[in-house]
């Protein structure tokens, strides 16, 4: 048997993660198991080769939350709804489904979130099958699916560190003003390695002063110039790009973005043009990261370090284990090459991955699949697929 020794802070958090009720919103237990045979679900998930899930809890809102009067397609246009923008594939749908479980469970309000799903265009798993898998394992969830066109994008990409970081869903975050309608103002970006421990409306309320188009934690002591070359250091022009400017590290996994200021100031236009140099002449390493600092470091509406404990996947090689930040704890962030999905199933896992265990929905399959199944198009009327929406630009 191998031991793990847990420090207090790491054992109180497991304590408050498994056993906490502080939810004001009013939650019955799971009726059904996605995927269990008779029902569809399996044909559509056993098909596409993806996980099977069980159905969440039914999370509902207390007598405190605001009752919508926005009613049909239109209900995400409502102000006092919470929007949260994240990409859904099938390499890291486990990993979404954890994270939106998690926001689920521990928001005040959950039924006045909304989720907008951005899928790729390509995935093994089409963003037909994700919407459905998403319904069945979230049956009162108010979400949308988007097609990311990955042509947008797979021209600016420039090779990275680690394979993973040039998909093209990683750039998806850039676009999110023009894929969201209008009417969302204002969005929190997450990443799919990562559980919210803390109520999201916390992280919706802070305010973006001044300038400032995006808020994130900020990380000033980290040695800025590692994230980008030499080349660009010695480049008197480039390099002048910070010259008003403090910059800090911050982690593009985790960031409130406002909407209206990000249109009306075309950042979409300002990061792609950063992508476009990289193209030409080398002068980072890092994916997506670096032209986001580019533009934003500096201007940095700072949030505190709590909504952002990165980095517990270890670096983009080895994919260590590590240990939390110093400080109180509302969002644990598996970024780096370690997921704790995989370190779990393969029994090697980190400590602090069996913080991520109670928010995963995952059902083992627990038998080999027989006969022939239907096609996912034939599982499903087309009126079950209201809230998909395509992307072209």
């Amino acid at each position: 048997m191998v031991r793990f020794r847990f420090s207090g802070a790491v054992a109180v958090i497991l304590v408050f993660l498994v056993f906490s009720h502080s939810c004001l919103g009013i939650r019955s237990g799971p009726t059904k198991v996605t995927g269990d045979g008779g029902d569809g679900i399996e044909h559509l998930v056993g098909l596409s080769g993806l996980p099977r899930f069980a159905e969440a809890p039914d999370y509902r809102n207390g007598k405190e939350c605001r009752v919508s009067s926005y009613k049909g397609v239109e209900a995400y246009c409502d102000p006092s709804l919470v929007h949260i923008a994240m990409t859904i594939d099938s390499e890291y749908l486990r990993g979404s489904i954890a994270a939106v479980h998690s926001v689920l469970r521990h928001a005040s309000c959950p039924e006045s979130v909304f989720f907008h799903f951005i899928a790729a265009e390509f995935d093994s798993a089409s963003p037909r099958v994700l919407s459905q898998l998403v319904r069945s394992t979230f049956p009162s969830l108010n979400f949308r699916v988007y097609i990311f066109r990955e042509d947008t994008v797979i021209n600016l990409i420039s090779s990275s560190i680690r394979q993973a970081l040039e998909n093209p869903l990683n750039y998806a975050r850039n676009y999110l003003g023009d894929i969201l309608n209008p009417c969302v103002n204002r969005v929190i970006y997450l990443d799919s390695d990562l559980i919210v421990v803390d109520d999201i409306h916390k992280l919706w309320n802070i305010s973006l002063t001044g300038s400032r188009v995006i808020g994130a934690p900020e990380y000033c002591h980290a040695n800025f110039t590692n994230y980008f070359t030499p080349g660009f250091w010695s480049d008197p022009v480039l390099s002048r790009v910070f010259a008003s400017r403090k910059p800090c590290y911050f982690n593009t996994g985790v960031m409130v973005m406002d909407l209206v200021k990000w249109r009306e100031g075309n950042y979409r236009k300002r990061i792609e043009g950063w992508m476009e140099l990289q193209k030409r002449r080398r002068i980072y390493e890092l994916g997506s990261l670096p032209p986001f600092l580019l533009v934003f470091a500096g201007n940095v509406e700072a949030i505190d370090h709590r909504w952002n404990q990165h980095g517990l996947g270890g670096d983009n090689v080895k994919g260590s284990c590590r240990s939390l930040h110093p400080g109180p704890v509302s969002l644990l962030h598996w970024s780096g090459k370690g997921k704790p999905w995989v370190r779990l199933d393969a029994k090697k896992p980190c400590p602090l991955d069996y913080l991520w265990g109670p928010y995963d929905l995952f059902k083992p399959q627990q038998h080999h699949n027989r006969g022939k199944f239907q096609h996912p198009s034939l599982a499903f009327p087309s009126s079950s697929l209201v809230g998909y929406s395509n992307y072209f630009l």
